[in-house]
């Protein structure tokens, strides 16, 4: 048997799609505290959301949860979504709105190659705003491999990193 190559460089996640009990509370986390831009709404069943234009960063709906559950400690599903942040400030930016929407933290966190915020959206789904250090910065142990780590992330210097 043969070992396949690695997958090609500049391959990525595309986008996620997200089951949720209540499209209008989703799209008032995702949209309104968050700031993703609505590409396409199909009647209460379905959003489609992006930064910048794309066509859908994140899909919501409620085909099969509306009115639904978050799943039971214990279950399989996605630990969370995360939402990469081009520049520090703008991840300054996101706490700041996190901060001002009254939604509570569940971490934050220096992974020495990333700076990360994790939260839920209103559906119980983790979520986890980040922005990477440049790559010349992340640690590397004596033996060349990746060394990440985690250590408590300082938010007030983060949101002195704001740009108002």
């Amino acid at each position: 048997m043969h070992e396949n190559p690695p997958i090609i460089a500049g391959t990525r996640i595309g986008h996620v799609h997200l089951k949720v009990a209540d499209l209008d509370r989703a799209l008032g986390f995702y949209c309104d505290v968050l700031g993703f831009e609505v590409m396409q709404r199909m009647g209460s069943g379905a959003a489609f959301i992006s930064a910048g234009g794309y066509h859908h960063h994140i899909g919501l709906n409620t085909w099969e949860s509306k009115g639904g559950h978050p799943p039971a400690p214990g279950t399989t599903g996605l630990f969370h979504t995360a939402i990469l942040y081009p520049s520090r400030p703008a991840l300054a930016d996101a706490l700041h709105r996190v901060i001002q929407a009254g939604i509570e933290l569940d971490g934050a966190s220096d992974h020495g190659v990333s700076e990360a915020l994790y939260l839920r959206d209103p559906d119980q789904n983790g979520v986890e705003l980040y922005r990477d250090r440049p790559k010349e910065e992340w640690p590397h142990a004596p033996d060349g491999s990746l060394a990440m780590f985690t250590k408590r992330l300082d938010l007030e210097d983060l949101l002195r990193q704001r740009e108002v």
